[in-house]
């Protein structure tokens, strides 16, 4: 015959194990962040990206730059890129967070993630399996996949109609904007130009907030640092004379957004603390 307090500690310690056990995949589950869709939304009215003609911004065009081990070259022009293979998507993990090159990644714009095209460029995306095509703007690093080429926005992926099986296969076909090869981000962070004339209070534009990223007594000071930071955004720049003091200003920016990314920008690649001001 069993020994009663036996059994009964024998209960309290198969219970205990089994809540152990319980708490152990409850805590590996929460370590484990995994991806996510967003909310499904009508994607007809969400327009395919506009190509322009843009500067190859210094950030997110490191070239070579290395990740997980393996090293990687940024194509010297985005000019005749043309590749098949599988396309993947990121959503709801890295909404709201940075992009490569300092922008704000918003899983229902029309943007996508490249190893190679310089930063920013567009492509026109096919589904090969359905047809269908989307244009987007490459703003980011990524897919670090070798058997993926391009990781595209839980939006994109929603009007190529894959976003529910995770991946497909694609073609990849850049779209020619005016020429800006990376060796122009090459050249000295302190450009020889031509002095601009100063912006006095009264013509500062008023359709939108500035950021400021300096204030110098000496306009020769204001000037470098406007030569600094002029490939980082295509945004104007302007040296504003007021209170004896020659301050730096960029925009005007109406869009808060792009704001924001301006700002995170400029602390992240040049270590720059800007401040929003109003005309």
């Amino acid at each position: 015959m069993r020994n009663p307090s036996f059994s009964s500690h024998l209960r309290r310690l198969t219970i205990a194990l089994a809540l152990m056990t319980v708490g152990a995949c409850s805590t590996a589950t929460k370590m484990v962040e995994k991806d996510g869709a967003g909310k499904r939304i009508d994607t007809t009215v969400i327009p395919n990206a506009t190509p322009k003609s843009e500067p190859i911004t210094i950030a997110g065009n490191k070239s070579p730059y290395e990740v997980f081990g393996k090293t990687y070259w940024v194509l010297p022009t985005s000019k005749g890129y043309k590749e098949t293979g599988i396309a993947s998507w990121y959503g709801r993990k890295f909404h709201g967070r940075l992009t490569s090159n300092g922008e704000v990644y918003n899983m229902y714009g029309m943007t996508a993630a490249h190893k190679s095209l310089p930063i920013p460029s567009y492509a026109r995306v096919t589904n090969t399996d359905n047809g269908r095509s989307i244009v987007v703007r490459i703003n980011d690093r990524g897919p670090f996949h070798d058997e993926r080429v391009i990781d595209l926005s839980f939006v994109g992926a929603m009007k190529l109609g894959f976003a529910d099986q995770g991946t497909t296969t694609v073609l990849v076909e850049t779209i020619d904007t005016e020429e800006h090869p990376l060796s122009t981000i090459k050249a000295p962070l302190i450009p020889k130009v031509s002095p601009k004339p100063l912006a006095p209070a009264s013509q500062v534009a008023s359709n939108g907030n500035y950021l400021q990223v300096g204030a110098f007594s000496d306009v020769t000071l204001a000037r470098q640092l406007q030569g600094k930071i002029q490939p980082l955004t295509s945004q104007p720049i302007v040296v504003r004379n007021q209170d004896n003091l020659f301050k730096l200003w960029i925009g005007p920016i109406s869009d808060n957004i792009e704001l924001l990314s301006l700002k995170a920008l400029l602390k992240k690649t040049a270590n720059l603390t800007a401040f929003s001001v109003s005309p």
